[in-house]
């Protein structure tokens, strides 16, 4: 799935969504890495006019967006709700969303002692992410 992936996509903004807390994390393909930007805490209409003002700082050429599973794979009801954030991402941005299986993310945020948990999961996320590209 991810080897349709342009070149040209070399600056990323990832988020791990969350009902009241989206975690936001910078990346780049040059580097293969990425760097926490804080936590959006925000639900609903004021959260996107947070995420364009992101978008707007860092211009990134492409969005990662985390989406949760259970341990065995099983999709559940955040599951369906970070696949309509990409899709609302999508709509609203014209930018491509690359959906990336999120497990174990904040787990080990936590364990690596993360401040902003979420913010660190985005991070954690977007280098899983840069690490799959070809």
């Amino acid at each position: 799935m991810l080897t349709d992936i342009s070149p040209s996509h070399q600056t990323f903004l990832a988020f791990d969504y969350g009902l009241k807390r989206t975690g936001v994390a910078t990346g780049n393909r040059l580097t293969g890495t990425a760097t926490p930007q804080g936590t959006i805490a925000a639900e609903g209409e004021s959260r996107f006019v947070q995420i364009a003002q992101r978008l707007n700082e860092w211009q990134p050429d492409a969005l990662v967006v985390g989406v949760p599973y259970h341990p065995d794979g099983a999709a559940h009801e955040n599951t369906a709700r970070a696949l309509k954030f990409a899709r609302q991402l999508r709509g609203r941005h014209g930018l491509p969303v690359y959906e990336v299986d999120e497990r174990y993310s904040t787990t080990e945020a936590h364990s690596l002692g993360a401040k902003d948990a979420d913010a660190a999961s985005a991070c954690i996320i977007l280098e899983q992410f840069l690490r799959s590209l070809p």
